[in-house]
């Protein structure tokens, strides 16, 4: 082959690259918006008020028979979908990596987990039961889908790309988030102009999430192409398959300390996430649109955060990043539990403060894992990531419910998720994820 053929041949081959990565990236733009306008801003006011109107003359309600405070009722819902989800993600991922077929599976748990999520708009009156079941659903979908996408990142950009590809992802995603919310926003607090009660523009907004995830997946499902991979055994079922995976890890005792790592700290995460805004609306007396625009300036300041952080780690490496974003973390949480009720200012610079290094540690620990793959495992090895992502993500939750179930107060929950972020770093800090990525088989980059 000549050497013109030879350059013909790779530009057509980064072509096509650039044009899957774009493919990929809309998947952040489509599931986003499910995270931003249903978990993080409407769901949980909306359910817990809900369960409100439920509850006995105590403050109760009684699910299977269960005293559960309704003020606790999203956040153990939420544990209970990340329980599910455990137990799913691992049979998907071995199935994905076996079959080399990730698509059909991503596009079963996406439109399973935005037809939940559309199904939101019957949520009214006092039916808590029926949105702590679609939610339970919604982001277990969610979670089993960002682990089939997510895996997809190995295979579709060299080492020497990842870092800045995973935070555009990223950034695709908050800018979807920022575009829907600006939506949301204008419906919520002129529902009266639209002949709309306030539950009703929540229930539309909640609804309309589910009909973007649905739409926008189109996009990754058309551009994003399946593998073929060498046969495998066939996989066990249940929970021994669960088993089996995490018995493959630990050939790479490395790889498993990055995953505790980012169990610990990203617990915190996502817990912050999912009940930010209850907390500013039942702890601190915020209104929802004071709430609405909060998030919006954390999409916003997270598009920059994402690809700032990015930037830093080509400088700094992306360890490095991470664990500067978590002192950041360990900071703004601490200094929420002091913010006085009542004073939206306030709760937007601790908004400005999250958002931004969200994006950016999101990404980043998302680009790092995948580092230490090995090759032609990625959707089972994701499968243990997206557990800790999403997946064992039940601890938090848990505890914040408890801590409320215990003492009343949202201000202890919200600082009992400091322990996760400062035991994150300590965690982190001890892996040496050089020798991890060369035992994995895989390049390491000349900044890591």
């Amino acid at each position: 082959m000549g050497t013109d053929a030879i350059r013909t041949t790779g530009a057509d081959e980064a072509a096509e690259r650039r044009r899957e990565q774009r493919g990929w990236y809309f998947y952040d733009w489509a599931c986003s918006v499910y995270s931003t306008s249903v978990l993080t801003v409407f769901l949980g006011p909306y359910l817990t008020s809900v369960a409100e109107k439920a509850a006995d003359a105590d403050g109760y309600v009684h699910p299977l028979g269960i005293p559960v405070r309704a003020g606790a009722f999203f956040a153990y819902s939420v544990s209970l979908s990340v329980i599910l989800a455990v137990l799913v993600m691992p049979l998907v991922g071995v199935a994905a990596d076996r079959t080399g077929r990730k698509k059909p599976l991503l596009a079963a748990a996406a439109y399973t987990g935005a037809a939940a999520t559309t199904a939101m708009f019957f949520l009214g009156g006092d039916r808590y039961l029926l949105g702590g079941v679609l939610l339970i659903v919604a982001n277990a979908a969610s979670a089993v889908g960002a682990m089939l996408y997510n895996s997809y990142l190995p295979q579709i950009a060299p080492p020497e790309e990842r870092d800045a590809v995973s935070s555009r992802g990223w950034a695709f995603g908050y800018a979807a988030g920022s575009l829907v919310l600006v939506v949301n926003l204008v419906l919520y607090t002129a529902h009266d102009s639209f002949g709309l009660s306030e539950g009703m523009a929540v229930r539309i907004c909640l609804a309309s999430a589910g009909l973007w995830w649905g739409a926008f997946t189109l996009i990754p499902l058309r551009r994003l192409r399946d593998r073929r991979t060498p046969a495998r055994e066939a996989t066990a079922p249940g929970f021994r398959q669960l088993a089996a995976t995490f018995r493959d890890m630990r050939r790479h005792p490395l790889t498993l300390s990055f995953l505790l790592a980012y169990l610990v700290y990203n617990d915190g995460i996502q817990t912050v996430i999912s009940q930010a805004s209850v907390y500013g609306s039942e702890e601190l007396g915020l209104g929802q649109s004071t709430l609405i625009g909060a998030v919006l300036l954390v999409q916003v300041l997270a598009v920059a955060g994402a690809l700032g952080m990015g930037r830093l780690a080509r400088v700094y490496g992306a360890k490095r990043t991470i664990l500067g974003s978590l002192v950041a973390w360990t900071l703004t949480l601490a200094a929420g539990y002091f913010l006085p009720a009542g004073a939206p200012v306030w709760f937007f610079v601790l908004a400005a403060g999250i958002g931004l290094v969200l994006g950016g540690s999101q990404a980043l620990s998302r680009s790092l894992f995948s580092h230490l793959v090995p090759p032609g495992k990625e959707a089972e090895y994701f499968s243990a990531y997206e557990m800790s992502d999403r997946g064992m993500s039940w601890l938090g939750p848990l505890l914040f419910g408890i801590t409320y179930q215990l003492t009343g107060s949202y201000r202890d929950a919200i600082i009992s998720l400091v322990i996760f972020f400062v035991l994150g770093f300590c965690l982190l800090a001890r892996v040496p994820v050089r020798q991890a990525i060369s035992d994995a088989g895989n390049p390491v980059p000349e900044k890591i």
